[in-house]
């Protein structure tokens, strides 16, 4: 027998065992549903397939694996192989079509979901699943699923392989694992933006595994081939879990069903471990220590808002709507300091140690002394914020309530004379100081901008500029910036939609940390060392210990150290 002959017959042999092997694995259902009546997408029908494994018993929770664009990838099979091996966990998978608006009479056609769903960026799809199709799937099929993220895995190809991403990005809490093909991380619907974010965001606990091929498309959206490529290079620059195989292939589900079954060895690899998170970019790591994240410090208030640090470090907070200001001490502890305030916004501490607060409900500025007693300095207009010099100087912005009133900047001088200093904003909202106190910046909350000017000692502003250069979501128009802040290096923090944006002094975002709830208005670096970030969310006040040291717009100015150009 030839070595060609004896060639052939091993492979023979090997395929007909392989047969036998596979057909002595116990086999998982596959059965076929339909979902309707969406609430996050309007009449819409979905088609889906649930798998149920043949070592599903129900005594303890799944696992959830799911799969955008229907059954893709031999995923059954390749699972029922897996999960006998003892390669992956006991997991249901959920295979869904995207949503299609039925056709409103015969000679029209449906609305395809399907880029709507897959491509934009934001929370849409992911509360879809979580909040529609997998309540559904458990309570038709009388499923114990898991809710846990590293429990959880999703993926998808083409469109479906970002969805499945956005979906992670969003809420790793609930997916961890992603497997995506010939991704279309593209201009499509903004998806061309996600290799920025993972270099600028605080790293998520996210395993992805990703398969492209060089022939893959080169269109009017984008180069999907080199978009893969410069995900990857982001998801290893930020300290991600990634793991990546490309070919040739072009835009199809060939190199990806191929790859499937490592990929999903790779990414249930040494479960049920905890997923591991990046440390994130250089400039990232220069602000967030690694063991310290957030920590929720109260909650129950209607709005928290105006967080403003004192000498010796203490917080002072307010929460308008119940017209009440709170201290949070420096052990940690929550006490109330005023009770009946006229609804406090913005407050910062001046150089004479009196907390000046924006009230609202009587369109004046006050100043609380150390007892809570109140003094009027300033009336006659509704502010927000505000920023007090080391010289007792004040400057508050009016937004323009109404939309029709014009935006303005105001400055209280020492004596109490005030004086509109600029107008032209959209909705002028946060303010603060650079540490040498020559420059004021202003959040424009309506734009993506916020304004730089060169402040002169009688309080008037020159050399307008829009300088900070924000980020805005998806699921909104503007940036929503409100309370900012400085540290002794000059960084700039802002409060805005997509968390804190943390800038240099060239005007760059250089990193993005978002709180546990999505929400924040305002923040401040308060503690002994002013080095803990506090972080007005909603109903919730959040604080965690950073590197930076806060500047004191009441002290004396300090000269920071030039930016990186």
């Amino acid at each position: 027998m030839s070595f060609h002959q004896r060639a052939v017959l091993s492979a023979i042999v090997v395929l007909f065992a392989s047969a036998a092997l596979f057909a002595d694995t116990p086999k998982g259902v596959v059965t076929k549903y339909t979902l309707n009546d969406s609430k996050i997408f309007p009449g819409t029908v979905h088609e889906y397939w649930v798998y149920v494994p043949a070592q599903y018993d129900g005594s303890k929770p799944a696992c959830v694996y799911v799969n955008q664009d229907g059954i893709q990838f031999n995923a059954p099979a390749v699972f029922d192989q897996l999960i006998a091996a003892g390669e992956m966990p006991v997991t249901v998978g959920i295979f869904i079509r995207p949503g299609v608006v039925p056709p409103a009479n015969p000679d029209a056609l449906p609305r395809y979901n399907r880029s709507y769903e897959y491509d934009g960026l934001g929370d849409a799809y992911a509360r879809f699943l979580l909040d529609e199709l997998l309540p559904h799937v458990e309570a038709e099929l009388h499923l114990n699923l898991s809710h846990e993220g590293r429990d959880r895995a999703i993926a998808g190809n083409s469109s479906g392989a970002i969805c499945a991403f956005t979906v992670a990005w969003e809420r790793p809490d609930a997916f961890q694992r992603v497997y995506t093909g010939v991704g279309t991380f593209v201009g499509l619907r903004g998806g061309d933006r996600y290799p920025t974010l993972i270099r600028e965001s605080e790293p998520k606990p996210i395993r992805i595994y990703l398969t492209d091929g060089s022939n893959d498309l080169n269109i009017y959206g984008g180069d999907w081939w080199m978009a893969n490529q410069t995900m990857v290079r982001a998801l290893e620059f930020s300290g991600y879990e990634v793991n990546h195989a490309f070919g040739e292939e072009g835009h199809n589900a060939k190199f990806a069903t191929e790859k499937f079954p490592d990929a999903m060895r790779w990414l249930w690899k040494d479960y049920p471990q905890p997923i591991a998170t990046g440390l994130g970019s250089p400039p990232l790591q220069e602000v967030l220590l690694p063991d310290q994240k957030w920590e929720l410090v109260a909650d129950g208030y209607k709005n928290t808002e105006g967080p403003a640090v004192n000498a010796r470090g203490e917080l002072f907070f307010t929460d308008a709507a119940n017209g009440k200001i709170w201290k949070v001490g420096l052990d940690g502890k929550v006490s109330l300091f005023v009770e009946n305030a006229p609804k406090p916004d913005g407050q910062r501490f001046g150089p004479d140690g009196r907390l000046y607060t924006v009230a609202a409900e009587t369109q004046q500025i006050l100043a609380y002394d150390p007892d809570g007693k109140s003094t009027v300095i300033a009336d006659g207009f509704r502010g927000n914020d505000l920023v007090v010099r080391h010289d007792g100087g004040i400057y508050v912005t009016e937004p323009g309530w109404d939309g029709r009133s014009p935006s303005k900047i105001w400055f209280i001088s020492p004596a109490g004379e005030k004086k509109v200093v600029d107008t032209g904003l959209k909705f002028s909202n946060g303010i603060t100081l650079s540490p040498d106190q020559t420059l004021l910046y202003v959040a424009d909350s309506r734009t993506h901008w916020v304004y730089s000017y060169q402040a002169q000692p009688d309080g008037s502003l020159k050399y307008k500029q829009k300088y900070y250069h924000l980020f805005v979501p998806d699921t909104a128009d503007d940036s929503g910036a409100d309370g900012m802040r400085v540290d002794t290096d000059g960084r700039l923090y802002v409060a805005t939609r997509m968390g804190i944006q943390i800038c240099d002094q060239a005007g760059r975002v250089n990193c993005i940390v978002p709180t546990p709830n999505g929400r924040v208005s305002n923040l401040d670096l308060a503690g002994e060392k002013f080095n803990i970030l506090y972080a007005a969310s909603a109903d919730k006040l959040y604080r965690r210990v950073i590197k930076p040291t806060g500047a004191r717009n009441f002290e004396p100015p300090t000269k920071p150290k030039a930016p990186h150009l």
